[in-house]
């Protein structure tokens, strides 16, 4: 009479030579002189060729877990959850081990996953998959996401049933590919404009284009004066820029006229102001335009991102760079999360902050 395990799956002991084909219920120890441990881990499923060895281990009879056709091995359960699991610009790693397989980033980029989805996935208990935070920036072969089976022998219908709810969104975690900008700067504020002060802004921004591998086609200094600011602007796109910065005159000074002449330009789903600190009055809006898909970006950086060393706009760019539209929801969302603490050290991204 075999016992049963924890979700009712018949186990019992079988001679050696009948075991092939059936999974262990626990590991087998081997010691030799130079090694002590684990010849045959639980859930392994026994070959042919494993009877040799395990006789030379004492093994003359087996405890293991028969797999009906209403049951799936964990190992199997892993490569049937991660297939449905990876959308664009993931990949498997490896082998499954106890179960688990991890997915990896097939390129670097900006990671997604669909939050509701991947909750809906968990309910089920039998199966689980953990990930990082979303919206997180990943490097090529850097690991996202893991899942596996909970149990060692899984019921089918469960994985089934979990890998449904992903295939249905195409995948609940991939990787999106961010372009290599050129972007045109102004910088505006009639002190710099003058050279009554000395323009902190431009290494800043310059910074962290290229941070992403792009280009800064050209910066340009302007006073408050919104004809002008549009003028620079309007140079910059003839010259090919596919993203413009517009730093600094983003309050409601009266001296700060940036955003109008962002206006000035045409721009359409001009969003201001967001729940980001620091960065609060930031803007983003898009011009038309035939080479680049869904428009030019135009981005409306307040001075906070002058002294702050991360600020709204990082938060912003990388998902301007995947292709992203941002608009009032994108930005109302980033309130959770979006209080930055003003570590004494910052570790920004390894931060709460943009973490939502």
């Amino acid at each position: 009479m075999g016992k049963e395990n924890d979700k009712g799956t018949p186990g019992r002991t079988v001679p050696v030579v009948e075991a092939v084909g059936m999974v262990l219920a626990h590991d087998i120890t081997e010691v030799r002189p130079d090694f002590k441990g684990p010849a045959f881990r639980k859930g392994h499923i026994v070959k042919r060729e494993d009877i040799g060895h395990l006789r030379r281990l004492g093994k003359e009879n087996l405890y293991v877990l028969e797999l009906g056709p209403a049951m799936m091995h964990e190992d199997d359960a892993a490569y049937a959850l991660a297939e449905a699991l990876m959308g664009p610009g993931v990949r498997m790693q490896g082998e499954p081990r106890e179960g688990k397989l991890n997915i990896v980033a097939g390129q670097a980029g900006l990671l997604r996953v669909d939050r509701s989805a991947l909750m809906k996935f968990n309910l089920g208990g039998e199966v689980v998959c953990a990930t990082l935070h979303d919206g997180s920036l990943v490097r090529e072969g850097q690991t996202v996401a893991a899942t596996r089976a909970v149990p060692l022998v899984v019921e089918r219908k469960a994985v089934l049933k979990a890998a449904r709810t992903a295939r249905k969104k195409g995948g609940i975690v991939e990787v999106k590919p961010l372009r290599r900008p050129k972007a045109g700067i102004v910088i505006t504020g009639g002190e710099v404009f003058s050279g009554r002060i000395k323009d902190a802004f431009a290494p800043v921004m310059r910074k962290k284009i290229e941070a992403y591998g792009g280009e800064v086609a050209g910066i340009a200094y302007a006073p408050d004066d919104e004809v002008f600011i549009e003028a620079r602007l309007r140079e910059f796109i003839e010259g090919g820029a596919d993203l413009l910065i517009a730093t600094g005159g983003m309050s409601v000074d009266p001296d700060d006229v940036t955003r109008f002449a962002i206006r000035r330009l045409g721009a359409s789903k001009m969003t201001y102001g967001c729940p980001v600190l620091p960065g609060s009055m930031f803007l983003v809006a898009y011009l038309e335009s035939e080479n680049v898909d869904g428009g030019i970006p135009v981005l409306g950086v307040p001075t906070c991102a002058m002294y702050s060393r991360i600020t709204v706009l990082d938060l912003i760019l990388p998902r301007v760079l995947a292709g992203e539209e941002i608009g009032r929801g994108e930005l109302a969302e980033l309130g959770h999360g979006g209080l930055c603490l003003h570590c004494p050290v910052c570790t920004y991204p390894t931060c709460p902050f943009g973490k939502y």
